[in-house]
């Protein structure tokens, strides 16, 4: 062989033990690097007094509704109020022409006054008559003729004084008086107009808006809850408009319908609360939130902390060296921006609020800030303000 083809031959395996070597450096996997610990927020479950309760959509509703109308018929010659004005019971709103009503007054006292006469005069005759017969002078027939006339005037005296009161009701009447405390309504006649009793037009409407009632509607299902809680003396209401949903008002549970409605399986309810700033309108659209009872001392975390996934819902709890934990657990009721947690966290344990993406049980995290627990509504409910739920 010549010493040229010994030299290719020998740089050939050279290259080859080189490439063997450098394939098998190229080929080893190389160990894994350490993660770095993920960002998160992160809550502690802490405990409140919340309640239970059942949402819906209701409206409100007066809670007294009149319709004025005139007790006697006439010329209306006067309006007292302006439309949409408070009233109280007893404000004068309209006057009917009095002078039919005055002149009828005083010929009812006139004819009372003629008869009264008639019947002193009669009761003299009477002792005289007594008196007669006590000597046997007067027959029994002028004494029994003496004392019918004396009991028909009195019968005619007792009709008078009723068409006396019955005429100082009908001129009483022309000044016509708000039945019941309430807002009035736009007045239906107006001054000149004729009004006719019986059968007369409605002269305004009054609606009562303080205490004001809300009807609401559950289905059917949730009955026998409701009327255990009922027995129990616990059930009350909460009302909000969705315009301000921040500003509920409390109010008492007044009544339950004695029937289901036939159709749609619900069951009619009401509830009553005071409206003395006239926060709500009669007819207007409300959230309605039927309070059932209290659950004393429920554990509760951020409600961004539930997660859901293939083993349902869970959260990451976060335990010594900063790893986290997969927790099922089985939420209840939304309390503001808070859930409570009816199984699978205690009180005082960390869970995970923000930041779940690419986490993994075993994964290390750090805590960039703890969420606090929210502030305590001052009431028996205690309930949290973290946010309106």
């Amino acid at each position: 062989m010549k010493l040229g083809q010994l030299v290719f031959y020998a740089g050939l395996a050279t290259a080859a033990t080189f490439g063997g070597a450098w394939f098998l450096r190229g080929s080893a996997k190389p160990p894994p690097a350490a993660q770095p610990p993920r960002p998160v927020t992160a809550a502690t479950a802490f405990t409140r007094n919340v309640p239970l309760y059942i949402d819906e959509i209701g409206n409100t509703s007066a809670s007294e509704i009149v319709n004025v109308q005139a007790q006697v018929a006439g010329q209306i010659v006067e309006v007292h109020f302006q439309d949409g004005a408070e009233v109280k019971q007893g404000d004068v709103l309209f006057s009917i022409d009095p002078r039919t009503y005055q002149a009828a007054l005083d010929k009812a006292n006139a004819t009372l006054g003629q008869n009264q006469a008639k019947l002193a005069y009669q009761q003299a005759q009477m002792k005289r008559m007594d008196s007669l017969a006590e000597k046997k002078v007067a027959s029994s027939q002028d004494f029994d003729q003496s004392r019918a006339q004396l009991a028909e005037l009195q019968a005619l005296v007792r009709a008078d004084e009723a068409n006396v009161q019955t005429a100082k009701l009908n001129l009483e009447f022309c000044t016509v008086r708000a039945p019941i405390s309430g807002r009035a309504g736009k007045r239906l006649v107006d001054r000149g107009n004729l009004v006719n009793f019986p059968g007369g037009a409605t002269l305004v409407t009054i609606a009562r808006q303080d205490p004001l009632f809300v009807d609401f509607t559950i289905a059917e299902e949730k009955l026998p809850a409701v009327r255990a809680y009922q027995n129990r003396g616990t059930l009350s209401v909460e009302v909000w408009s969705a315009a301000e949903p921040t500003k509920r008002r409390k109010g008492e549970f007044a009544f339950l319908d004695n029937a289901v409605t036939v159709g749609n399986g619900t069951v009619r309810l009401r509830g009553r609360v005071q409206n003395e700033d006239r926060a709500f309108w009669p007819g207007q659209f409300v959230n309605v939130r039927l309070v059932l009872d209290v659950a004393k001392g429920a554990v509760l975390v951020p409600s961004q902390a539930v997660q859901v996934g293939q083993i349902g819902t869970f959260v990451f709890v976060i335990g010594g060296e900063k790893k986290v934990a997969i927790r099922p657990v089985r939420p209840g009721q939304r309390h503001g921006g808070d859930v409570v947690i009816e199984d699978g966290i205690r009180q005082g344990e960390t869970v995970v609020v923000t930041g779940h993406l690419f986490l993994s049980p075993g994964a290390t995290v750090k805590v960039t800030e703890t969420v606090p627990p929210p502030s305590v509504v001052a009431g028996p409910e205690g309930e949290t303000k973290r946010g309106e739920g």
